[in-house]
């Protein structure tokens, strides 16, 4: 029997380790798409701040654009930045 509570005991732990590691996991993270008006987007973590001259489009990390739309995905660059002319241009 009392192997038996020793079992039940170690089960109902794991049980509940797992469901803290799903619920941590699930937790939506912050991010968004970020595009400029050459049709360059790529993603970033967080809600980025960019001047309003930079001509910066922010969207939601669900965000995707319609058939027909000339947009096309850029790998995020080092550091704080943005993409002008197909280059990153880093923001310090």
């Amino acid at each position: 029997m009392r192997n038996l509570t020793k079992g039940l005991m170690i089960t109902a732990g794991a049980i509940t380790m797992s469901i803290s590691a799903l619920a941590v996991s699930s937790t939506p993270s912050s991010a968004a798409v970020v595009c400029n008006r050459d049709g360059d987007c790529w993603r970033v973590r967080g809600r980025p701040a960019y001047g309003p001259d930079l001509g910066l489009r922010i969207y939601g990390d669900n965000w995707r654009w319609r058939r027909g739309e000339n947009y096309r995905w850029r790998n995020h660059g080092r550091g704080h930045g943005y993409y002008r002319g197909g280059a990153w241009i880093t923001i310090r």
